[in-house]
């Protein structure tokens, strides 16, 4: 507010001074060059130190307050500056380290990599053997079962073959003898029969 007052009385008074100094020069100009209108310039001085004073005590008030603010402003900027370089330090500092963090996170992607290709590699072996030994035990058991039909198969055939064979060389004494003996073990195996 202090500045604006002082603005605007700056302005008047250089309004003015036009106005007062043609009016001097018009009174010369009319009474001739030797006289002066004493009033006049009178009125003028009395005008002029009035601006000067107010001027000078307004104008004083309104450069001291502008100065001031200019110089806070200043300070301001500096801090301001010393603030945004101190802060493009760290990030040229943290952009110097990024390059060192993904070289770092590269290799680190890499041994993670290669470790987990070697896990997965052995898995993958365990599964191929665990599969292997479980098919030969398969096998196993399905050889021991067939060797074991076969056996059956082989005793059957055998079986039938001696029955063929024992019914070909039998004749129906020797069916009649043969059912007697067994007729008499069977008596002899039964208790009360006697």
């Amino acid at each position: 507010m202090r500045c604006t007052a002082a603005l605007r009385s700056a302005g008047l008074v250089l309004a003015l001074l036009p106005a007062t100094t043609l009016a001097a020069e018009g009174g010369v100009a009319s009474h001739g060059p030797a006289h002066v209108d004493l009033w006049k310039l009178a009125n003028f001085a009395l005008f002029a130190g009035a601006a000067v004073y107010v001027l000078r005590k307004r104008a004083g008030v309104f450069f001291r307050s502008r100065t001031e603010q200019i110089q806070r402003a200043i300070r301001e900027a500096a801090a301001f500056e010393q603030d945004a370089e101190k802060r493009l330090a760290e990030i040229e500092q943290r952009l110097a380290g990024v390059s060192e963090e993904i070289e770092l996170m590269r290799q680190q992607a890499a041994q993670e990599a290669a470790a987990e290709r070697a896990r997965l590699e052995r898995q993958i072996q365990e599964e191929m053997q665990k599969i292997q030994e479980e098919a030969s035990q398969e096998i196993e058991a399905m050889v021991k079962s067939a060797r074991q039909r076969l056996r059956a198969e082989a005793a059957e055939l055998a079986i039938a073959l001696a029955a063929e064979q024992i019914r070909q060389r039998m004749t129906a004494e020797d069916d009649d003898r043969w059912i007697r003996g067994m007729a008499e073990e069977l008596s002899r195996r039964a208790p009360g029969v006697g």
